[in-house]
């Protein structure tokens, strides 16, 4: 995770690759000769020097430059940001440093009246104070600045003789000596606490942030989360993952005057945050970020394309599987009718009423079946495209069925309870969803076998159960049954293996359900569920 991306090339060879910073407060259009970057060097100690180089931007690439002119101040960041995260910010040192010098000069202001009844020992104690409030905001630096101002006007105005550098007594030297030592030390400890504080405070924050992007009992990993995490863990108000022309991913909003941090991830990729100006940033966990997002997104995106390809392949299996069963369904009751046909139209055959009657009775039927697989093509279509029109009303079964049995040959025995109440449903629809019930029970029960069509109330709910007693399905299969262009038991069968998935689409459009359980004894029971109307 620590490893150093691959860079994009930003700038002249020699330079190593930035982080970069813009601000996108200010909204005025800025020459390009006026949009200087601004070059942050790398400190040990954690201190943003800043230094305006205008040859800097002809160098810059197209990008940096189209970038420049949309936000009109850029901001370099070298390879090593200033400090590790909870060390000590710029304001803190500057604070530091006004400290070291003012507090110096005032306690001086304040106590040389006093001087004469004031011990040196006490005046050097509150110099000593001043020095540890300098280093505790500043560090070492401001520690030893405020040593030096103290030093300097303690022994100027405080020993003897007055207004000189000039130390008559031993011991007040060996004091002023000893204050001098005292206040760098505390300084130096100040600084060396603030920077293992800014390590275990950047160790913990990576853990965190690896463990939490680890953690599977969490929702899956995803380039949102890692962005969203970042942007909590640098107290972003807005976190972006980028290519050269568009945005990717995005997490929380931009304010006005937002500073803009931008991470290269790889050659195309990098990540930008925008929120205030946030010093003490390390480049090492910004590069982890980085690198973690981008790549959680190429693996999102090999995922999409795995699952395009899934889609693809799906959809050439079922096309290859409708052409196949389309091919010897239709062909079939094409044949026979081809065949009729052609007998009847025959000269110089005699054909009885009776053969002309069973001709004719063959053309009807096998219209009646193309009729039929069309039919089904066309609803299967209309489901996958969404285009089912619903128009529930109150129905009466006893009305449905009338369609049902009028346009088959099925063998059909009813079971309808006396008092079953109207229930809410598309009648066109239901008459479909029960024709294709009884055609696929039909196809699957034994030779002269019949089908029961029961129905009764269940709850809020009637329940319209089409009961065969053939082979039946295995309970561990009645997922796949309602899969296009399906085929059980290995028999001969015809239909294209559409009738149940049309059956449940149609019944989940009427807000209803359709559901398979064994048949006592042996069979299916396919049971549609619709609820009652209300009273």
């Amino acid at each position: 995770m620590g490893a150093t991306p691959a860079q994009p090339k930003r700038a002249a060879a020699e330079d190593p690759p930035a982080v970069h910073a813009r601000c996108h407060g200010d909204q005025r259009a800025f020459p390009p000769e006026v949009c200087h970057p601004l070059r942050l060097g790398s400190s040990r100690i954690g201190l943003w020097r800043l230094r305006a180089r205008t040859e800097r931007a002809r160098e810059l690439g197209e990008v940096q430059q189209r970038r420049c002119a949309q936000s009109g101040k850029l901001k370099e960041v070298n390879d090593q940001i200033s400090g590790p995260v909870g060390g000590l910010g710029s304001q803190r040192k500057l604070s530091g440093f006004a400290v070291a010098v003012v507090v110096p000069i005032l306690l001086t202001i304040v106590l040389v009246p006093y001087r004469q009844t004031l011990g040196l020992d006490t005046v050097l104690l509150l110099f000593v104070l001043a020095s540890v409030v300098a280093s505790v905001l500043g560090g070492v630096l401001p520690a030893l600045i405020a040593s030096v101002v103290s030093f300097t006007v303690a022994n100027f105005f405080f020993t003897q003789p007055y207004a000189t550098l000039t130390v008559a007594s031993v011991t007040e030297l060996i004091d002023l000596v000893i204050f001098f030592a005292v206040a760098v030390l505390v300084g130096v400890v100040t600084e060396i606490g603030a920077r293992a504080r800014g390590r275990a405070e950047r160790a913990r924050i990576e853990a965190e942030w690896l463990a939490d992007l680890g953690n599977q009992d969490q929702q899956p990993q995803s380039v949102e989360r890692a962005l969203s995490r970042a942007r909590v863990m640098f107290s972003m108000n807005q976190v972006q993952l980028a290519s050269t022309d568009e945005i990717l991913a995005s997490t929380g909003e931009r304010r006005t005057g937002d500073i803009e941090i931008l991470v290269p991830a790889t050659a195309d990729l990098e990540v930008r945050l925008y929120g205030p100006e946030r010093l003490g940033v390390d480049r090492k966990l910004l590069d982890s970020m980085a690198q973690t997002a981008a790549r959680l997104w190429r693996t999102e995106q090999l995922g999409e394309q795995a699952r395009r390809a899934e889609e693809l392949a799906h959809i050439d299996r079922l096309r290859a599987s409708l052409l196949a069963a389309v091919g010897h369904d239709l062909r079939n009751p094409l044949a026979a009718i081809t065949v009729a046909a052609e007998t009847l139209r025959q000269e110089g055959i005699e054909l009885s009423p009776r053969d002309q009657a069973e001709l004719l009775d063959t053309i009807e039927e096998h219209t009646q079946r193309l009729n039929h697989i069309i039919g089904n093509l066309l609803d299967a279509s209309r489901l996958r495209a969404g285009a089912v029109s619903v128009h529930p009303q109150p129905t009466d079964l006893l009305e449905v069925l009338t369609g049902v049995l009028r346009s088959g040959e099925s063998r059909v025995e009813l079971a309808i309870a006396d008092d079953l109440p109207a229930f809410l449903s598309d009648p066109g629809l239901l008459e479909r969803v029960l024709a294709n019930l009884v055609d696929n029970a039909d196809r699957h029960v034994a030779e002269g076998g019949p089908v029961t069509i029961e129905a009764h109330v269940d709850g809020v709910q009637v329940a319209i159960s089409v009961i065969d007693h053939g082979r039946g399905v295995p309970p561990e299969r009645y997922g796949e049954i309602f899969a296009p262009f399906q085929h059980f038991n290995d028999q001969p069968t015809t239909g294209v293996g559409l009738g149940l998935a049309i059956a449940r689409g149609f019944t989940e459009a009427m807000n209803g359900t359709l559901t398979p359980s064994l048949t006592p004894g042996g069979g299916l029971t396919m049971t549609v569920r619709l609820e009652v109307v209300d009273d």
